[in-house]
């Protein structure tokens, strides 16, 4: 599978989803976009996209959405995540996960994610997130 254009290596490792590496990012002005090829590693045991994969990555992408939305390196905590299965994806397609900000405020921040694998709607998911600040010195 050819990687889209603008996709390069995620540049946000974590012990979490390193046995689904490779995964891919975009960055855009507004958003960032993950992406990666469906292979084993991301199954359940019917061979199509596990759900669990789905609804970490999608929380992924949505953080780090409202991060950029937010600025300033605002740190978040998901204090809601609800994930809609639509369709299955399968091996060897394009898994595309594209958030979007819905409201960005001081205390929290509401984002949505649509899911593709091949360019057809697979999930949708919604989250909201608390904005944890640095404490600052006294």
């Amino acid at each position: 599978m050819q990687i889209p254009n603008g996709f390069k290596p995620h540049f946000r490792k974590s012990d979490f989803t390193a046995p689904w590496e490779p995964i891919y990012s975009n960055i855009l002005p507004d958003r960032v976009q993950l992406g990666l090829t469906i292979a084993p590693p991301h199954t359940n045991s019917r061979g199509f996209v596990h759900g669990g994969l789905i609804a970490a990555l999608s929380d992924n992408t949505m953080g780090i959405t409202c991060g950029v939305a937010l600025g300033d390196g605002a740190r978040l905590v998901t204090a809601s995540l609800v994930t809609d299965f639509i369709s299955s994806g399968e091996i060897g397609e394009w898994l595309l996960f594209d958030a979007e900000v819905l409201k960005a405020g001081g205390r929290l921040c509401f984002a949505q994610c649509i899911v593709k694998a091949n360019d057809r709607l697979i999930a949708r998911a919604s989250a909201t997130f608390s904005v944890v600040r640095k404490k600052t010195a006294n």
